[in-house]
């Protein structure tokens, strides 16, 4: 499944420059892009056509979107969506693991009862025993979780920080949850997360947030050995 295959035309009474990047902007969110033989391209005339507009604002959104580090421009080969390598993959896990246990600190220390109240609910909309045909919705609850505590520290700058890592964290978060009964994991941890936050035990909310997302850092460097693979076949492809 491409793209393109998700896309609708667009109505044109909206702003049709930054709608056309919101739109394509969600696509690529939707995207499971570390998954093997998804297809990264990103072909100009195919998203003109599908979205019913002319190719100039699928340009202008795509220039965009490669500036925001979300696709690369490849002279000649074409636009792809950019997936990141195993390396970067580990770094940016690790910065999100930094800045989400500092909110967790300031989260159990500042958040309303309420606040709080807010993010059990996304800790409980699917079972421990999540199946896997169900993990495209947990999936989006698992990042909704997160980001939730990036802003229930009440510092705007570490939900900023986190954003640029936003789209890449959740597609990476998305195929972990089905490797290894991570899913059923995790909901657990959230769990142990919640209680931490609900005592308003900060040490204790930190480490576990960290310890969290470290456990999913061990997990990639342990097992998406073929990533790298995948990353020297597509660099070989580009040089050809």
């Amino acid at each position: 499944m491409s793209i393109s295959d998700s896309l609708s035309p667009i109505a044109l009474n909206f702003t049709l420059k930054d709608h056309t990047y919101d739109v394509l902007r969600n696509a690529i969110l939707d995207m499971n892009i570390y998954q093997p033989n998804v297809d990264l391209r990103l072909d100009e005339r195919t998203l003109a056509s599908k979205l019913g507009i002319s190719r100039t604002p699928i340009r202008e959104a795509l220039a965009r979107l490669a500036h925001e580090g979300l696709v690369e421009i490849i002279p000649r080969k074409g636009v792809f969506v950019l997936r990141k390598s195993r390396e970067e993959i580990l770094e940016m896990v690790i910065v999100w693991a930094a800045l989400e246990s500092m909110a967790a600190r300031l989260a159990a220390e500042n958040a309303s009862d309420d606040a709080l109240r807010t993010l059990r609910k996304y800790a409980l909309m699917h079972s421990i025993n999540a199946e896997r045909a169900e993990i495209e919705e947990y999936s989006l609850a698992n990042i909704n979780f997160h980001r939730t505590i990036l802003e229930l520290s009440g510092v705007a700058a570490l939900g900023t920080l986190a954003d640029a890592l936003f789209i890449h964290m959740h597609a990476v978060r998305r195929r972990a949850l089905g490797e290894n009964d991570r899913a059923s994991r995790s909901v657990a941890e959230h769990m142990e997360i919640i209680e931490a936050l609900e005592s308003r035990n900060a040490d204790l909310a930190s480490r576990l947030v960290r310890e969290h997302t470290m456990r999913l850092h061990a997990h990639i460097h342990r097992t998406w050995t073929r990533l790298e693979n995948m990353s020297s076949a597509r660099a070989e492809s580009n040089l050809q």
